[in-house]
């Protein structure tokens, strides 16, 4: 689309400045004597006829940018109107100040170009053939003209495309605003709810089984009903401090064990970015303390969301390998890949860091245009 079109919020000074020219150019035909009468009226009919032309038609298809044979046949009415006026009164060649803008904003700029030495041949032509004597100081004049009409065409059409693409930069940049602050909010309430739950596991359930434990020994036979019933109140606390555990966790390890889990990650992926993802499984699966399960969920997650955002793949790779000592998390793609050293590559790749780094684990990304990402998240468990 044409940029100079697109701006079409200061329209309004367009037809101010139009109506304007208009005008002057009427009244100093109106008032020469140089002309009869009824050639002075003609002009200025015409004149009136480019005004109405303008705001009737003309605005409109610039207000909805269309660049489109209609455009192209209202620039051309107005050079019929403009030259049927010039041979009238070759005083309206004035009037090219205002013509010769709204061919820039109506048309591309090839053709706009075009139309602006058609406008400038047009009082040369008229001057030919009412004194051929004088076309000398004419053909100078239009070709001033001319290249002054095109270097100011020119140049407002590159300062409207810059002014442009500095506003969708700033859109974007304001976009990026909003979605870092978003996933900045779901980070922190993730991250809250993830040291909560470990809380609450650490302390009170903990506390409480070590309640039940020391009861137990002193009285196993619980034969005193006061210590059965604190065993029986110590073991409601525990039930209910693991179910607040549950309710902080991730929704997706509250009824699957991580593989599972990540595998219903991947599956979803596949469906919503139309890309297909393989998981596999290496090691013997065991369970993992509630934050390391969440930490390697989440960085599936956000590695999966910054593929099909970012990476533009056509296949993606994850792998969930358990040994001895550790967990590992690698998910890889053959997208375009990106430089790691001048950015993350993704909006939540440093708050996955962050929770890697809460206990204990490490986050490596490689990239190249050529291989695409690996991410790679290993954990001590």
């Amino acid at each position: 689309m044409r940029p100079a079109a697109r701006a079409t919020t200061g329209l309004w000074l367009w037809d101010v400045y139009f109506l304007v020219v208009a005008v002057a150019v009427s009244i100093a035909t109106v008032i020469t004597d140089s002309f009869a009468p009824g050639l002075r009226a003609a002009a200025v009919t015409a004149i009136a006829a480019m005004a109405v032309l303008h705001f009737v038609v003309g605005r409109t298809l610039i207000r909805r940018d269309a660049e489109n044979t209609a455009a192209l046949l209202v620039c051309l009415a107005h050079l019929v109107l403009f030259a049927a006026a010039i041979v009238c009164v070759p005083l309206v060649t004035w009037l090219m100040f205002a013509v010769v803008p709204v061919f820039f904003m109506m048309v591309p700029l090839r053709r706009a170009i075009v139309l602006v030495v058609v406008a400038n041949v047009i009082p040369v032509l008229a001057e030919l053939r009412a004194d051929p004597g004088g076309i000398a100081i004419d053909v100078l004049v239009a070709v001033i003209s001319t290249g002054a009409g095109l270097c100011i065409g020119v140049w407002i059409t590159q300062m409207v495309q810059q002014s442009q693409e500095r506003a969708s930069l700033i859109a974007e940049l304001e976009e990026s605003r909003a979605e870092l602050a978003r996933l900045s909010h779901e980070t922190g309430v993730a991250a809250e709810r993830n040291r909560l739950a470990g809380e609450i596991h650490d302390t009170l359930a903990q506390g409480f089984t070590s309640i039940i434990t020391l009861v137990q020994a002193a009285d196993p036979q619980l034969a005193d009903e006061r210590l059965a019933l604190a065993v029986r109140t110590a073991r409601e606390n525990l039930a209910e401090s693991r179910a607040l555990v549950a309710a902080l966790s991730p929704a997706a390890l509250a009824s699957a064990s991580l593989p599972e889990a990540v595998r219903r990650q991947a599956s979803r992926f596949s469906e919503e970015a139309d890309v297909p993802a393989t998981v596999r499984v290496t090691g013997e699966p065991r369970d993992l303390p509630t934050a390391a399960e969440v930490v390697l969920l989440r960085a599936a997650q956000e590695a999966l969301t910054n593929v099909r955002r970012h990476a533009a793949a056509g296949e993606v790779a994850v792998l969930l390998a358990y040994s001895p000592a550790s967990v590992r998390l690698v998910v890889r793609d053959d997208g375009r890949g990106f430089d790691p050293a001048a950015g993350d590559g993704g909006f939540g790749l440093s708050g996955m860091r962050a929770r890697a780094t809460q206990i204990g684990g490490r986050v490596t990304v490689r990239s190249s245009a050529s291989d695409g990402t690996t991410l790679e998240l290993e954990i001590p468990a």
